[in-house]
């Protein structure tokens, strides 16, 4: 629970506890391990930078949701061996739904412009089985908060993993990851735990992308009359660290005459005076 979480870098000055408590965390987040992404930049082992897409992340019209590419490809981050990381803007444009992708690969991934506080990146996300295919670019802004103690190496994170298999009978990844639809149709997930948040004891970005698209694709089905709808662009401001809970999705949903219905939403943190911490915007192409 929150009580039990603290900011990793309070322990900055012991090396040794600052290892044990990045180990615990990163374990712990929920975000990577359930969607299947592996760093090889944090964790022992051959690298894999590709994800397997199940049917729980793809939308009603069958196309690739863009939680899951968000998640799969943090960029303008360094990594928390070298920095305490805090994200300030992920952005996504999906070119290709990508129907029939099996899996997908990240390349071309890192920073194009690292300063001393802020970095800047992006990266392409490809079919792995077809990698001419381009499925979506990805650009991110973030910002560095803290520094570890030095000498942290790679992790060796083995049977931590999550192993989802596809089924049928998968939930969806909004009731993975804890969210939940309030009576009078708010979307929410819950007060912080270690499953949700950072090491900097802040909600994680993988959560948030992933109730923010739910709460998007409820307004611009509710707007359209059609829940055949695919994200197309995919704008997120993180404002302000998400600390209390639980947080709740506001938004409104803007037609127009050209097949595409846009949504804005504000993501606010219940727990810390209804602080609205993360502004988002998305475009979806309306497909039936």
């Amino acid at each position: 629970m929150t009580g039990q979480l603290r900011d990793i870098r309070e322990f900055s000055d012991d090396p040794d506890a600052y290892r044990d408590e990045l180990y615990r965390r990163w374990t712990g987040l929920l975000s990577y391990r359930y969607i299947g992404r592996r760093h090889s930049t944090m964790n022992v082992g051959e690298v894999d930078d590709t994800v397997t897409i199940r049917r729980d992340m793809r939308n009603e019209a069958g196309g690739i949701m863009v939680a899951p590419l968000a998640i799969s490809s943090p960029e303008g981050c360094q990594t928390d061996l070298v920095a305490v990381p805090n994200p300030v803007i992920a952005s996504v444009q999906i070119i290709d739904p990508g129907y029939d992708v099996k899996r997908i690969e990240i390349v071309d991934s890192g920073n194009v412009h690292q300063g001393r506080m802020m970095g800047y990146g992006r990266c392409k996300i490809v079919d792995a089985d077809n990698p001419d295919r381009v499925i979506a670019f990805n650009e991110g802004q973030g910002a560095i908060i803290g520094t570890p103690p030095e000498g942290l190496d790679r992790m060796d994170v083995s049977g931590t993993d999550l192993i989802i298999e596809d089924s049928p009978e998968l939930p969806p990844l909004w009731e993975a990851f804890g969210a939940s639809k309030r009576p009078d149709g708010s979307w929410t997930l819950p007060a912080l735990s270690a499953e949700l948040a950072s090491p900097d004891a802040a909600l994680h970005i993988g959560p948030q992308h992933v109730v923010l698209e739910t709460a998007a694709i409820d307004l611009a089905a509710e707007a359209t009359g059609t829940r055949k709808i695919q994200v197309v662009s995919w704008h997120v401001m993180f404002m302000s660290r998400g600390k209390v809970g639980p947080f709740r999705v506001a938004g409104t949903a803007h037609t127009s005459g050209s097949g595409k219905v846009g949504v804005r939403m504000l993501l606010h943190d219940e727990g810390n005076g209804d602080k609205a911490v993360t502004s988002a915007a998305a475009v979806f192409d309306i497909i039936g």
